[in-house]
């Protein structure tokens, strides 16, 4: 793995970290606009498991790489979700918040 992979694979796991435990600790900035996107409160602690577990899979790839490249393709999925939630809320100004997420999982599958 090069350096530019492994720098873009730490940084795509701290984002997918850190998104997944604002939403687990009830972060406002997070779950407020989960909240007015619709999004039930009872998928809240799954929608930040999935992000840890893609965290951890893409720490896991340095050793594994189909594991790496499994997680990066589903975050890759979970943040396009993301961005047809927002649009279905018509929140068109948020688009950019899970695609600046969704970018560095998509560079990890560029680079590998």
């Amino acid at each position: 793995m090069s350096t530019t992979a492994t720098v873009v694979t730490a940084v795509a796991a701290f984002m997918a970290g850190f998104s997944g435990v604002a939403v687990l600790v009830r972060a406002g900035f997070v779950v407020g606009p989960l909240a007015a996107y619709g999004v039930p409160r009872s998928w809240w602690n799954p929608l930040g498991a999935a992000k840890l577990a893609g965290a951890v899979g893409l720490l896991v790839g340095y050793a594994a790489p189909v594991v790496g490249v499994l997680a990066a393709v589903g975050l890759v999925l979970y943040f396009a979700g993301a961005v047809v939630t927002v649009l279905r809320a018509r929140a068109y100004g948020h688009v950019p918040f899970p695609l600046v997420y969704m970018a560095p999982a998509a560079a990890v599958l560029a680079l590998v």
